[in-house]
């Protein structure tokens, strides 16, 4: 196994890392900014409101993107074990 392929391996762990992850960061940011700028325009400073919304959006994306995420997830790995064999030799 050169270096070139381990790093190769390792970029696209980050990606499909990076892409499974996604859907759900992006869900949180979006519904942490939208409850941020409710409590500035009610003046609520209140850190604990924002959890219960993020968890029932983040747990919404979960069901809506996690087939999705599992498949990306398998795919990745399927190709991975597949490729073992040109790996060792």
């Amino acid at each position: 196994m050169t270096p070139e392929t381990v790093m190769e391996i390792g970029r696209q762990a980050v990606e499909v890392t990076l892409m499974v992850a996604a859907p759900m960061l992006l869900a949180a940011l979006l519904i942490g900014l939208i409850i941020s700028i409710f409590q500035a325009a009610t003046s609520i400073n209140e850190a604990t409101i924002q959890f219960v919304p993020k968890l029932a959006v983040m747990l919404i994306v979960l069901v809506f993107a996690g087939p999705w995420m599992l498949q990306t997830l398998m795919d990745f790995i399927t190709r991975l074990y597949n490729n073992i064999p040109q790996f060792i030799g």
